[in-house]
């Protein structure tokens, strides 16, 4: 007869007490967006809720605007991030050698600098290229950023494919295109899916270089909610109201794709 587990109430307790703990300020963001500045200052927990923030937010900034660039920047260089990453990670999954894995150490080392170590250069270089405030310029950015995330991934979900298939496709005289698009492609699309809904979401949640390298012109929602902090001080209502707008769409989404994500970040951990 199987144990029953130390402390099952102890550790129910905690799971419920840290998860409360997490989901709390994004609670808070939420009743603090209905709120009067007034209320929002003093704390009210019992209040009438107004919708004074939200239509502030939509006709001083034009949340739709800020929305949309968000929207296309994070698309695009998804996409481009994929088309780019996808053949990267085919080729070293498949075409080993024996740096493949140090080149793979240093693609993901280059995350672990601070943005702001790489600020200056790119910022000249979009200065110099008449590309500040500009989508052309954030897609570029991004992409990069994401790569090294988007190649291990990638390369984690073609390392599931059995050689068997592809020494079988091979027999059969298949290019190297008619490989990936007839085998890789459908035995991974559950990773090559995952791989781009995480990075949707973090460039959607970019924040260092969309509030560097843009102004009003191509800024996203991460300069909508920054609007609301000025030297008079900030204001609560209406910075929460800008916030629970930029978040709630990605929130969505990833509550729907929560499945895939979770598949795409533990490629390769079981064997």
């Amino acid at each position: 007869m199987a144990k029953k587990a130390p402390f099952p109430y102890v550790r129910t307790f905690f799971a419920w007490f840290l998860s409360l703990l997490i989901f709390f300020p994004l609670f808070w963001l939420g009743i603090t967006a209905f709120k009067t500045e007034g209320q929002a200052i003093a704390g009210h927990l019992i209040f009438t809720p107004t919708l004074d923030s939200f239509v502030e937010v939509q006709t001083r900034s034009d949340y739709l605007h800020y929305a949309k660039n968000s929207l296309v920047t994070s698309v695009v260089s998804t996409v481009l991030g994929l088309l780019i990453a996808a053949p990267a990670a085919y080729s070293m999954a498949f075409f080993r050698t024996r740096k493949t894995r140090d080149i793979l150490m240093w693609m993901l080392s280059t995350k672990m600098m601070p943005a702001v170590g790489a600020l200056m250069p790119i910022y000249v270089m979009a200065q110099t290229t008449g590309m500040l405030d500009s989508i052309p310029a954030l897609v570029i950015v991004f992409t990069l950023s994401n790569l090294p995330i988007m190649v291990w991934m990638l390369y984690s979900a073609f390392k599931e494919v059995p050689i068997d298939i592809l020494e079988a496709v091979r027999l059969d005289g298949a290019t190297l295109w008619d490989e990936f698009r007839h085998a890789i492609l459908p035995l991974t699309m559950g990773g090559i899916a995952s791989t781009a809904l995480l990075c949707l979401v973090l460039t959607w949640n970019e924040a260092f270089w969309s509030l560097t390298l843009t102004s009003a012109n191509a800024g996203t929602l991460a300069a909508l909610i920054a609007q609301y902090s000025s030297p008079e001080g900030l204001f609560w209502a209406k910075l929460s109201a800008a916030s629970l707008l930029a978040i709630a769409p990605i929130i969505v989404f990833g509550w729907f794709s929560q499945k895939q994500l979770v598949q795409g970040l533990t490629f390769g951990a079981v064997k």
